[in-house]
């Protein structure tokens, strides 16, 4: 008895520290201890699982933050800043914003630069939207003077001209809706020309191809790198001599294109150099002793009528009169230029009208061959364009393009 009874005793004692070891276990054992074993077992032994986890969560926000900066800045962009956005960017100098003044159709619209000094000439001043001369804008506008009396700006010229082409022939309707002009726009209207420049490109252009003419007047451009004078002292007599006001685009603070002293220090046979055959260098030579003299100014070109413009540079030796029409329309900005002379501008009136100038063309018995023929008769093309005064620029422009559009559905 006394064995049994001490191997019970024994037993107990044996299963009294067991069953206090399982009362520890227990609370170890529930979840909670159970998933933080499972952590710390993912963390030490699966590292990859958790980083991938993790960085899920930053780049959510990441996208929200970029999705709403890139909303605000594209406002749904106009026609015509969608325009400016499609500019050629090859340009270093940034546009000039285009600031309203007030046109003439039958004056220079383009603000012109001094060759000598950079100085900005314009025919027509600044003037605000909508405001009066000589009056304030609360002031109620005069009796007797109605809203298009003296309204005609750089910004709603374009649209008057558009406007009046139509109404002179309905057929032009279908030219100006497929193919809008940016020359007379009011953006084209704010770029600066240098008329010295522009006349230059127009005596190197002559006779060659564009793309040749562009080589030539890089290598003349570059002729003048070296001079140290080139490099900025005109904009420096400009900004002392005529400040920029306020609001105004800052000017450029190189220029780029020689001025006429500097073309005129160089000898003939330097810039033939260039490429240019000798009598282009003396057209050129001359014509920049004609405008250090003082004979042409910008002041003059962007003043002038027009009759007297034309006299003055076709005297000067290589410059036509075709050339100087295009001269003043398309660097000077002149709305009522058109030019009797210019063989596109002939066959598009006569297609205009409604001719066949194909069969105009290789027809007349031969006449073809004949250098005096033309497409269309000088009093004709003067009779018809006589209609679209005071733009007629603007009539001759869409006549380089009447034959990509058809017209007939308007006769």
């Amino acid at each position: 008895m006394a064995t049994r009874r001490s191997a019970r005793l024994s037993a107990l004692a044996a299963a009294q520290p067991n069953d206090a070891a399982a009362p520890i276990l227990p609370p170890p054992a529930p979840a909670p201890k159970s998933r933080k074993r499972k952590v710390s077992a993912e963390d030490e032994g699966e590292p990859a699982p958790s980083p991938a986890t993790e960085p899920q969560l930053p780049p959510t926000p990441q996208k929200r933050k970029v999705s709403k900066k890139a909303a605000p800045p594209p406002a749904t962009p106009t026609p015509a800043a969608a325009a400016l956005l499609s500019s050629p960017a090859a340009q270093k100098k940034p546009k000039p914003a285009a600031v309203s003044r007030l046109a003439d159709p039958t004056k220079t619209n383009a603000p012109l630069l001094s060759p000598q000094t950079s100085r900005v000439v314009s025919s027509s001043p600044i003037r605000p939207r909508d405001f009066e001369e000589g009056l304030s804008p609360s002031k109620p506008r005069a009796l007797g003077r109605t809203k298009d009396a003296d309204s005609t700006t750089t910004e709603n010229m374009l649209e008057k001209a558009c406007a009046h082409l139509i109404a002179v022939d309905p057929r032009m309707k279908p030219l100006i809706d497929k193919h809008p002009c940016r020359i007379f726009s009011p953006e084209g209207l704010a770029e600066q020309i240098d008329p010295f420049e522009s006349l230059v490109s127009s005596i190197i252009s002559q006779q060659v191809s564009g793309a040749a003419a562009k080589s030539i007047k890089a290598k003349f451009v570059a002729l003048f790198d070296d001079d140290p004078a080139h490099d900025g002292e005109e904009e420096e007599e400009a900004k002392e001599d005529d400040p920029a006001e306020e609001g105004e685009p800052t000017p450029p603070t190189k220029r780029r294109f020689p001025t006429p002293s500097h073309v005129l220090a160089k000898d003939l046979p330097t810039l033939r150099t260039a490429g240019l055959s000798q009598r282009k260098a003396e057209y050129i030579h001359g014509l920049a002793a004609k405008f250090v003299s003082g004979e042409l100014s910008a002041s003059l070109l962007a003043s002038a009528p027009y009759e007297e413009l034309v006299a003055k540079l076709v005297a000067v030796r290589g410059l036509g009169l075709w050339t100087v029409e295009m001269f003043a329309c398309f660097a000077l900005k002149r709305m009522d230029v058109f030019s009797l002379g210019d063989l596109g501008v002939q066959r598009g009136m006569a297609a205009f009208v409604g001719r066949d100038v194909k069969k105009l063309k290789n027809g007349n018995g031969g006449q073809k061959k004949d250098k005096k023929w033309k497409y269309m008769s000088e009093a004709e093309m003067r009779e018809i364009s006589e209609m679209f005064r005071p733009y007629r620029s603007l009539f001759m422009w869409y006549m380089w393009r009447v034959e990509e559009t058809d017209v007939s559905s308007m006769e």
